[in-house]
């Protein structure tokens, strides 16, 4: 009984092939839906969103399924994603605080210093 049990402990966590397959075949949709952003010559803001949006999703699939963070510890999601997060957000910051940049360093040159 022990031998079976260190057996299947050693084994691991098996999930279904159907899952899979579920998770592969919405990653070829996303995939191709970041295709046709390009294919269909999208601009500007909308298409940079778009591929993000794209790139996330399949970002969070590959990470969920095939890197078993769906089936971990709360406290270890949280390990790995409050820091992204954070860094999510201090590079919104930055991107927000570069206008101001800019516009002080075309100020300050263009008054010849």
């Amino acid at each position: 009984m022990a031998q079976a049990t260190a057996h299947s402990s050693a084994q691991g966590q098996q999930h279904p092939l159907k899952l899979y397959l579920i998770v592969w075949a919405w990653l070829f949709i996303l995939s191709t839906g970041s295709y046709l952003v390009d294919y269909f010559q999208l601009e500007g803001a909308l298409r940079y969103s778009l591929i993000i949006l794209f790139m996330l999703l399949k970002a969070g699939l590959i990470v969920a399924v095939f890197m078993h963070m769906a089936w971990e510890r709360l406290s270890l999601v949280y390990a790995i994603l409050v820091p992204m997060s954070a860094i999510l957000v201090f590079v919104a910051i930055m991107v927000l605080e570069s206008d101001h940049t800019l516009l002080s360093r075309v100020t300050f040159f263009a008054s010849g210093h």
